[in-house]
């Protein structure tokens, strides 16, 4: 067995490697933690000749409803019967014991991630086909009708941005941090430039961005779409203003490519990338400023609960300090997208 280090694994590998016996027959155990931050921990699992993925709850009390990671495996066993990029589903595994927590394994596939959203270290060409890939990616997605999957439950249709605004400022104003001008002003814009409810539903992925997909090894082509933590039913939309996102924020903000020279780099303009989205989805209507702003003011409030939790000291991402000034900078950015500055949307 390839030994990790115990710091890094939050159960014993001897208890994995009996479950594997039982399952799959003899086989010798590697295991490697991956990824880590706010998110279900993750290792890759080799058991023989089998290249295998666990996403596990961690350790410890958790919040009632998160880190639900059945809802992640029943949705990407759903999708594998469709045309979406997914891992294929292998096993669910609900009972705490042998692990600590429930779990899942899922094939490892063998591709590329970026999570750098100018791409270093390649060629304009390229980039501009990795982008356009990830729109076809999101449209595949959202042409899935959720009842013909099994998923017509997998979470509440209809009115989704009007719950999510009430959601995400209810979050906002319980905070005990100092109050963010910017953000507020954006929480009453919001409501009032609420776009009539067209009763469009989609799986939304919720998190659909370049770091969480995984591309083919030498085309430009997603062959994974990871992550599927937040995933539920709503508006694809949502998922298409929070890809946008990049071109309306800075290399320092969590990665965006605002005031790179994207033409030099092969960066799509976010016209043509939304151009090309459409091209390939089921109709959709357009994506509004409104949606735009949406995104930034979500993620603003992720950061201010990720703030709130390093000045409670029970941040569990080793980079939290690091990443909670960024409430205040989406902040910003989500009032110039209200104010239409930066904004190629209406």
């Amino acid at each position: 067995m390839a030994a990790p280090a115990l710091s890094t694994v939050d159960f014993d590998p001897a208890a994995l490697e009996n479950l594997l016996r039982e399952r799959f027959g003899a086989g010798e155990l590697a295991l490697e933690r991956i990824g880590g931050g706010q998110s279900n921990p993750t290792y890759f699992v080799g058991w023989g000749t089998r290249r295998l993925v666990l996403r596990k709850q961690p350790a410890g009390p958790i919040l009632r409803g998160a880190h639900a990671i059945d809802r992640e495996f029943r949705v990407l066993e759903a999708l594998s019967k469709t045309n979406v990029p997914v891992p294929r589903a292998v096993l669910f595994h609900a009972d705490p014991e042998p692990l600590g927590t429930p779990f899942y394994l899922m094939e490892r596939l063998e591709g590329r991630v970026f999570h750098d959203c100018a791409l270093p270290g390649l060629e304009p060409a390229e980039r501009h086909g990795l982008y356009l890939g990830m729109a076809e990616a999101l449209a595949k997605l959202h042409a899935v009708r959720p009842d013909a999957v099994g998923l017509g439950d997998f979470g509440r249709p209809g009115n989704y941005f009007e719950r999510q605004i009430a959601r995400w400022t209810k979050q906002l104003r319980e905070s005990p941090g100092e109050p963010i001008p910017e953000l507020e002003a954006v929480a009453d814009w919001l409501p009032a430039h609420l776009p009539d409810d067209d009763g469009q539903v989609s799986i939304a992925h919720g998190d659909f961005r370049l770091g969480n997909l995984l591309f083919h090894p030498e085309k430009p082509e997603v062959i994974g779409i990871l992550d599927w933590e937040l995933s539920t039913l709503g508006h694809p939309l949502a998922d298409l203003g929070y890809c946008a996102m990049p071109w309306h924020t800075a290399p320092d903000e969590y990665g965006g490519i605002l005031g790179l020279d994207r033409a030099a780099l092969g960066i799509p303009a976010e016209a043509e990338f939304l151009a090309h989205y459409y091209e390939h989805a089921v109709p959709t209507a357009p994506l509004l400023r409104f949606h735009l702003v949406f995104a930034l003011f979500r993620f603003a409030v992720i950061f201010v609960g990720i703030a709130d939790r390093v000045r409670a000291g029970t941040a569990s991402a080793a980079n939290a300090a690091e990443v909670a000034p960024l409430a205040r900078r989406f902040a910003v950015r989500a009032r110039e997208a209200m104010e239409g500055r930066n904004a190629s949307v209406e």
